[in-house]
């Protein structure tokens, strides 16, 4: 393992970034997700990212020129057409209307169109929390992952994410896949020839599997059996068809068997305590931190605590990388 800066790590991902090609706006922002991986030592979500960035760009899968566009879709929508390139571009280029809209009408969506998607949504729900908003955000990805009760793949990994600011705290955020597992953590078994558990996914005959690559040609499973399904089919409706975007399996099919990122869209709600609340503000804000007090209190943690427990580290420390994986970036 190499231990590596976080200034370093973003150096690293901005330069194999826009050695490709992309625009330095679209470098920085793609590479600010990745150090926001590596920080918080989700290694799945982390610079591993940027073989499949280039990949997606050697297949002609992505627009790296590509200059959002952001339409003042609805009082309480912001819609942005991505065109093609990486979604977290677009995101940021919508934010800033979003707030404005959830503010003055209490809640609004942030609609994402046409973007290629790897990312971890808890990046964008944070940047959320910190306008004192609460955050809901999902998105279809590609159909990897059975029904339940099936064996072939209709549904995408279908993150969900949420998250309440907190006042002088690190925000409630959690955000989860519908999969039994993210699909980059299956990967990165697959690279270390490591087992996986059993339940994560199945063979493409459909039977159980510890096989890390049985997984990736078959199908995965859902969490919870018909519960993970039945959020999975929810999130293909509201961040597939309600926004006027693809399905995993639409995206798989305009994949075309080249193995890049997805492409669909990404639906993000705000909502906005003080205009809900109003003069309760103050009153309410404090039930939601007893509540957090009664989860603690039980020795119980709370969503995200391990990723900012990381952070102080990285922040300190940096972060260790692969020896391997290092190597293959440095030769891009």
């Amino acid at each position: 393992m190499a231990r590596l800066a976080l200034t370093e790590v973003k150096a690293l991902a901005e330069q194999v970034l826009e050695k490709y090609g992309f625009t330095k706006e679209q470098a920085v922002a793609v590479a600010r997700t990745m150090v926001c991986g590596e920080r918080d030592e989700c290694t799945s979500h982390g610079v591993y990212r940027l073989l499949v960035c280039v990949s997606t760009l050697k297949a002609g899968k992505v627009n790296p020129a590509a200059v959002p566009v952001v339409h003042d879709h609805a009082p309480g929508i912001v819609r942005v057409d991505a065109k093609g390139g990486f979604s977290q571009l677009a995101f940021e280029k919508g934010l800033v209307a979003l707030k404005q809209k959830a503010c003055t009408n209490g809640l609004a969506a942030m609609v994402v169109n046409h973007c290629v998607h790897f990312s971890a949504l808890w990046v964008e729900i944070e940047a959320i929390t910190e306008m004192g908003l609460v955050a809901l955000a999902c998105n279809p990805s590609h159909a990897w992952v059975a029904p339940a009760g099936g064996k072939g793949p209709v549904f995408g990994t279908n993150p969900i994410a949420f998250g309440w600011p907190r006042t002088g705290q690190d925000p409630f955020v959690f955000d989860m896949a519908t999969s039994a597992i993210a699909r980059g953590d299956i990967e990165l078994h697959r690279r270390a020839g490591n087992p996986v558990p059993l339940g994560w996914g199945v063979s493409p005959s459909g039977k159980p599997t510890t096989s890390a690559q049985e997984i990736l040609d078959g199908a995965m499973l859902t969490f919870g059996g018909h519960k993970g399904s039945a959020l999975a089919a929810m999130i293909e409706l509201l961040a597939g068809p309600l926004i006027g975007d693809l399905t995993s399996a639409e995206s798989l099919e305009h994949d075309a068997g080249s193995q890049s990122s997805p492409y669909h869209g990404e639906l993000i709600l705000a909502f906005d305590p003080r205009r809900f609340l109003g003069e309760h503000y103050e009153h309410y804000m404090k039930s939601a931190e007893n509540l957090f007090d009664n989860i603690e209190g039980q020795g119980a943690r709370l969503p995200s605590a391990r990723r900012y427990e990381a952070r102080k580290r990285s922040l300190q420390h940096g972060v260790e990388i692969n020896d391997v994986l290092l190597d293959e970036l440095r030769a891009l």
